[in-house]
């Protein structure tokens, strides 16, 4: 399994990309998150993917760092096949707030003619805390985050080898995520700033987390491989230097800090 950080910044950042990011398998691509409008497409082409191949799309909430970059999909994707111009079928996954949100959004922005194509080649599918697809050949399980801004589901995604990838969202994991994070071969948490520079960012007051929090989290659950986004972007020239030198004193395994359209092999 490959990831591929489109983004890695947080709502505000101005020097990177907001958070998202690209699974991709021997069964195809999923994508996570949208981002924060159509700079999407321009992070798809860099990475070297095509926007048609992004089949099955992950949503885990509703904030706009996340969410319009979906509004310009389904732009895409719909009138892709009101005009002709797209084979086959696409689904996106999320909880029934961000898909209510999604079916608004579509039906006040896109043609009637595009729309039609939602439910019969375009599926919006409402997961559940704790229910399990299959998305592009692996099993997927959603779970509640229990987010005290939005509703937010994170994810954990089996590889066929048994091999656990579990994304925590963009918020501190809580201990209600204990059973779905135990056990992950490679954890994806959010770290808004170094933990030095606390003082500086606020990211507590943000519902956020430090570097040094995650990584002792990391360390707690005996995670290997630790992989932190959704940062400030003040320091992105040098972000991977720093947060690995913070970092590193809180935990022992492989801490990744992928700049944008960096991938990581899993």
């Amino acid at each position: 399994m490959k990831i591929t950080l489109l983004g890695t910044g947080n709502a505000q950042v101005t020097e990177c990309y907001n958070t998202c990011f690209v699974l991709e398998g021997d069964s195809g691509s999923i994508l996570v998150d949208g981002g924060g409008g159509n700079t999407l497409l321009r992070q798809l082409k860099k990475a070297g993917f095509k926007w048609q191949d992004m089949r099955d799309i992950i949503v885990t909430h509703k904030h706009i760092d996340h969410l319009l970059g979906i509004i310009w999909m389904l732009r895409m994707i719909l009138q892709g096949m009101s005009r002709k111009q797209y084979e086959g079928e696409a689904r996106i996954y999320a909880h029934d707030e961000v898909i209510g949100l999604l079916t608004q959004l579509a039906d006040m922005l896109l043609l009637p003619k595009e729309t039609a194509f939602i439910g019969k080649r375009l599926h919006f599918i409402t997961v559940a805390d704790g229910e399990k697809k299959i998305i592009a050949g692996h099993e997927v399980t959603f779970f509640d985050i229990h987010s005290t801004k939005a509703k937010q589901f994170g994810f954990c995604l089996r590889l066929s080898d048994g091999r656990k990838i579990t994304c925590c969202g963009d918020e501190p994991y809580c201990e209600e995520e204990r059973g779905y994070a135990e056990g992950s071969t490679l954890l994806m948490h959010e770290a808004f700033c170094l933990y030095s520079q606390a003082d500086i960012f606020d990211p507590y007051k943000k519902n956020h987390s430090t570097v040094k929090d995650a990584c002792e989290l990391a360390e707690q659950l005996g995670v290997p491989n630790l992989l932190l986004y959704h940062t400030e972007d003040r320091n992105y020239s040098n972000r991977k230097e720093l947060y690995l030198a913070e970092g590193k004193q809180y935990y022992h395994g492989n801490l990744l800090i992928p700049y944008d359209l960096e991938s990581v092999e899993i």
